[in-house]
């Protein structure tokens, strides 16, 4: 295994095998074809647009309409089996963070449309003089992603009503129970990004990274969605990284990055390094 490995690994997609998704001439997302298909039985809410894609019906021409009309059908769409259950957590539609949301969808819909979702990750952060230690947490079993794995201290992904401060504060309290006055003082260091097909769809994703310098008498505590959190030397952390499959998908990337930025993985002890910073910024290549 390598490092390379894992970041390939959530770069795997082949956009010939999907269709695109449109609001006001401008694309969002791509479809899987019986997607497609499922959506444009739906005429009032999406149509039929160039290059065998699907649009939202131009009538539709506000954020509420959108949002209220694709609310109104997603019953029957859940009902086709192409779409999935509601989680009940809101998502912004848009292409870039700066955008203002064209509309609001379940987070559970969000890769089924190919659309871009942003998340908030957390490096936990004990620097010694013999470098630095990162608090790793382990998913709890009952988890529907991932369950058992390894992950940041603490991740989320960021609904439509929240600053991403605000929702790195909510994370943190759910997931290691740290309280907001330290967490407000976590450094945005950067965004990843990158993109792979899924049963679910097509996943595009952008996770802002934050660092927390983690107080040595500070420990974050287990909750209901992290089992165990054990302080670990960056070393045994991307050793495990490199030889196993331990950590969630994404937080290898996310870990990656946090190495490369401090100097512990570089382009003079990392062959691939140049791919894997190249990998750790991708974006499907037909949406600006």
């Amino acid at each position: 295994m390598s490092f390379l490995n894992k970041v390939v690994s959530c770069n795997r997609r082949d956009l010939r095998r999907f269709v695109p998704f449109s609001i006001a001439g401008i694309q969002y997302g791509w479809l899987t074809p019986p997607r497609a298909a499922a959506l444009l039985a739906h005429r009032a809410v999406f149509q039929p647009s160039a290059g065998n894609g699907v649009a939202l019906n131009p009538e539709l021409s506000t954020p509420r309409a959108r949002s209220r009309a694709f609310a109104r059908i997603t019953p029957a769409l859940v009902d086709t089996g192409l779409f999935q259950k509601p989680r009940g957590e809101l998502y912004a539609v848009k292409n870039h963070w700066s955008d203002d949301s064209a509309f609001s969808i379940d987070r559970a819909h969000v890769p089924n449309f190919g659309l871009r979702a942003y998340g908030v990750h957390l490096n936990g952060v004990v620097y010694t003089p013999k470098g630095p230690r990162l608090w790793i947490g382990t998913r709890a079993d009952h988890l529907q992603v991932a369950p058992g794995q390894l992950d940041n201290m603490v991740a989320g992904g960021q609904p439509a009503d929240l600053s991403l401060m605000d929702n790195l504060v909510k994370e943190c309290d759910e997931e290691a129970h740290l309280k907001p006055r330290l967490v407000r003082t976590a450094q945005p260091v950067g965004a990843i990004s990158y993109s792979f097909e899924s049963p679910q769809g097509l996943r595009v994703d952008t996770l802002f990274c934050y660092d927390l310098s983690m107080p040595s008498t500070v420990a974050p505590k287990a909750s209901e969605e992290i089992s165990r959190f054990e302080l670990m030397r960056l070393s045994a952390v991307l050793k495990l990284i490199r030889d196993t499959d331990r950590f969630k998908f994404n937080v290898n990337l996310v870990i990656l990055d946090f190495a490369i930025r401090h100097g512990v993985i570089t382009a003079e002890n990392e062959p691939d390094f140049e791919r894997i910073v190249a990998g750790l910024h991708e974006r499907p290549q037909h949406i600006v």
